[in-house]
């Protein structure tokens, strides 16, 4: 929980990792994609204050200890999602699997849900070994990543019909909360994998699944707001933009920040650090302490509202993942008004 001028926010972190990106770890013969991949996180990391920056080899494979410091002890962090990320072309153990993801959140009861991930292109062996893992961690959600590499392929559409049967075993395990990462391209995979365009066919075609797009497809904000406007499950997830923007970009923060409350609205924002490429705590507290600037430029886009951060750092992750939000953290209900025309009793 974090508590600043009397107002207590609950915080969900809904974009958590926890990677080996080690030398130990490259395939052979894929080095040169292993490196140049956490090399292209790391350039991300600097986006963030100094004082937060990290040394490449801490980077490529931080400990559970600091983990747990960072996200619970100072991070502000009450509850954590795991979004796995398995590039196994490149990393022999994968890189951020759900595997390693379920272990650690095993050894912390309460701390951390876990998601897992699939590939279509996977058939009918990663159908099955989906729906394993989603029994075993009980997982409520899954991260897709349609630009990795899968032998020849270089990323895959969610308009797929191999894509749209696992999105059927979706519903049928209850795996509601459907994490795609559509937003800046990391080298080696190709940015016209990560476009926004297929989202809104299957958001369509599985109004019973939310599809929360990861970084929102920056820095093509405009075609995400114009389509998710339209689609009632599509949600923004606002990692990289807290972390990517709000300290080195602070006009485009604000102009990203305005367009998605148009477009979207506050009930439809997911806060996530994106551990470990930025920390929570500058994060949290920025955030918390930012608001719009009173620039003419952005005079379209009010001010944030504290209720309207606490939805945003917490609230609506919970919501979506059934997260029990202790009273003390809930918003206040609101007052009912007599309706007009009746008179009182």
């Amino acid at each position: 929980m974090y508590e600043k001028d009397g107002e207590k926010y609950f915080v969900v972190d809904a974009h958590t990792h926890f990677w080996d990106a080690s030398p130990d770890n490259w395939v052979k013969g894929q080095e040169e994609y292993a490196k140049g991949w956490i090399e292209c996180f790391h350039a991300y990391q600097g986006l963030g204050p100094k004082e937060t920056h990290w040394p490449i080899d801490r980077f490529q494979k931080y400990s559970e200890e600091l983990m747990m410091h960072d996200l619970f002890e100072v991070g502000h962090v009450d509850t954590a999602i795991f979004q796995p990320t398995n590039l196994r072309q490149w990393y022999k153990n994968g890189f951020n699997t759900t595997e390693a993801d379920g272990a650690l959140a095993e050894k912390h009861p309460g701390k951390f849900l876990v998601n897992t991930t699939f590939d279509p292109r996977e058939g009918d062996a990663g159908m099955r070994a989906f729906e394993e893992r989603v029994k075993r961690y009980g997982c409520k959600g899954v991260k897709l990543y349609t630009a990795e590499w899968y032998g020849d392929s270089r990323g895959w559409s969610l308009k797929d019909p191999e894509a749209a049967r696992y999105l059927e075993k979706c519903e049928e395990l209850g795996v509601k909360n459907v994490h795609v990462h559509k937003g800046p391209t990391i080298w080696p995979l190709d940015k016209d994998a990560f476009d926004v365009s297929d989202v809104d066919y299957v958001a369509t075609n599985f109004q019973g699944l939310n599809f929360i797009v990861e970084h929102v497809g920056l820095p093509r904000i405009e075609d995400f707001c114009f389509m998710a406007t339209q689609e009632r499950n599509v949600y923004a997830g606002l990692a990289v933009v807290v972390g990517g923007l709000m300290h080195a970009r602070p006009k485009f923060f604000a102009k990203v920040m305005g367009e998605l409350m148009f477009w979207l609205g506050e009930d439809k924002l997911i806060f996530g650090a994106d551990y470990a490429i930025w920390e929570p705590k500058w994060q949290v507290e920025g955030f918390v302490d930012w608001n719009m600037p009173g620039d003419e430029e952005l005079s379209d886009f009010p001010p944030l509202t504290v209720d309207q951060k606490k939805k945003i750092l917490g609230l609506n992750a919970a919501r979506l993942y059934d997260i029990d939000v202790p009273k003390e953290l809930q918003l206040a209900a609101p007052e009912s008004v007599e309706p007009v025309g009746v008179p009182n009793s």
